[in-house]
């Protein structure tokens, strides 16, 4: 963690045995995060300083993680396994009752001896929330992804097949495997109003515009190097990209579709992210 007023580091985290953390995104004022050495998406909580969830996916490499806005339901790129993870928050009654032999305790009828059994404590109990994971195959290299805007489409980037995944939420399948000709694709962004998909290469020196409607390749900008992480600015005017080989990142105007700007860095950036300080 680093204190973005004081601008310096505060003591990190011990995951403990949820080793090799990667991808991290915030939602509802929680930290979730993958952790590929224990194959699993975990969730942090900073107000009791604990790991609150922890859902295995059975996945290798476990990667990237993203979290709907409604924080129902729960996406993974698994990269050496070639899939992705839908994961979706349930509701289901939780029921109890004795051991089997020994007959139902008094009021197991919903009424006990001074009147209804309270909530929790008779055969039909309150309501338990879970989490159900559907794995979808994809792609070699399956890594960066995004879904769309109105949540219906995950995008993924399969970086050794030089394919994008189109994943079907509802469905949970493939709809449609597109032929994009990156060497070795890194990250997939949508653009804030859903008009463009956004592809960085790092294995070539081009970042490829898709039109998100018709699925087609309609740009490829030349940003002079290997990019990886891509950050959009909140008001969908620009998207940021980290450049390694160039130790900058590259600003590109999402009206025009060109780089209007280049930002020196430290060597080799990668992840990005937007913060608004007060």
């Amino acid at each position: 963690m680093v204190d973005l007023e004081a601008l310096k580091a505060l003591p990190p985290i011990d995951l403990g045995a949820l080793s090799r953390p990667h991808g991290i995104t915030l939602a509802g004022g929680k930290v979730y995060f993958t952790a590929e050495g224990a194959k699993v998406l975990g969730r942090y909580d900073p107000s009791t300083r604990k790991i609150d969830l922890v859902i295995g996916t059975g996945q290798d490499r476990t990667h990237m993680v993203i979290v709907s806005s409604d924080l129902k339901r729960l996406f993974t790129s698994n990269v050496s396994s070639a899939t992705v993870c839908i994961i979706e928050q349930t509701i289901g009654a939780q029921r109890g009752g004795p051991p089997p032999g020994l007959p139902p305790p008094s009021g197991a009828s919903g009424r006990g001896p001074a009147g209804p059994v309270p909530a929790g404590r008779g055969p039909n109990r309150s309501p338990i929330s879970d989490w159900a994971v559907a794995v979808v195959p994809v792609g070699r290299g399956a890594e960066g992804f995004d879904l769309s805007p109105d949540g219906k489409e995950l995008w993924v980037a399969n970086a050794r097949d030089g394919s994008v995944s189109i994943v079907d939420t509802a469905a949970k399948k493939v709809a449609q495997t597109l032929s994009v000709p990156f060497r070795s694709a890194n990250r997939l962004k949508f653009t804030p109003d859903g008009k463009y998909v956004l592809i960085s290469d790092l294995g070539g020196t081009d970042l490829f515009v898709l039109d998100a409607a018709t699925h087609k390749e309609i740009k490829r900008i030349d940003v002079a190097g290997g990019a990886a992480g891509i950050q959009m600015s909140p008001d969908g005017s620009r998207a940021f990209v980290a450049v390694g080989s160039q130790n900058g990142v590259a600003v590109v105007d999402l009206r025009t579709l060109a780089v209007t700007a280049r930002i020196a860095t430290g060597p080799g950036p990668d992840g990005l992210a937007w913060a608004v300080l007060q």
